[in-house]
């Protein structure tokens, strides 16, 4: 019974934390906001193309985050095009990243990180250099 690919990572935080990382991924990342089920609680879901796959959850005030190992979490990874748009925008916006190449692969990655913190992860054919 083998895993299929990843559906979709959630991140949970207050609202205007949560309003920051939707614009942040939607702006920066070329993620698109769409169709979200009416939970009772805030949010947005992200889409690349037709799927969902970042899901951005509104924090209750009295919230703690419980059973997970802190620090453990390093970042999402999303595959793109046109590396050199990304880095104008990252560049335009004051955004620190690192580029590296993946050894022995075809692959450019971009690393820098949200504002909440977590890391983000661009991937890139290396020929869309």
């Amino acid at each position: 019974m083998p895993a299929i690919g990843l559906n979709h990572y959630n991140l949970r935080a207050p609202r205007a934390l949560l309003e920051e990382l939707r614009a942040f991924y939607s702006e920066v990342v070329g993620l698109e906001v769409g169709a979200r089920p009416p939970f009772r609680s805030f949010g947005y879901w992200l889409y690349a193309g037709s799927q969902a796959v970042l899901h951005l959850s509104e924090a209750r005030p009295d919230e703690h985050r419980t059973g997970q190992p802190p620090g453990t979490f390093d970042h999402a990874a999303f595959r793109c095009t046109d590396r050199a748009a990304y880095e104008r925008e990252l560049t335009k916006r004051g955004i620190q990243f690192r580029s590296a190449l993946v050894p022995e692969t075809r692959l450019l990655q971009i690393f820098f990180t949200d504002p909440a913190g977590n890391g983000v992860e661009l991937n890139f054919e290396e020929h869309d250099a």
